[in-house]
């Protein structure tokens, strides 16, 4: 299926884009980040297990365990702070 993947802050500045559409097998959120994570390089050091990254689905916080669907968008962010 194909889906699209943004990438925002620290995140998009080490792969070098916020955009991208790729054809995926993953079912889930969870099986789609590990799909990147195998690509290594940038995609491997930014969205490694155990680094803090959050993730939306059609742009709603979602868990990892979340289903892919069709066209859907993913987007992958560090956690925000402020003050």
């Amino acid at each position: 299926m194909k889906v699209t993947i943004k990438y925002f802050a620290g995140i998009r500045e080490a792969i070098g884009s916020g955009l991208e559409q790729r054809d995926t097998t993953a079912a889930t959120l969870s099986q789609l980040r590990d799909e990147l994570i195998a690509l290594g390089g940038a995609y491997a050091d930014s969205l490694a297990r155990g680094k803090a990254v959050r993730l939306a689905l059609n742009q709603v916080m979602a868990h990892e365990s979340a289903a892919l669907v069709e066209g859907a968008e993913v987007a992958f962010f560090p956690p925000v702070t402020g003050g």
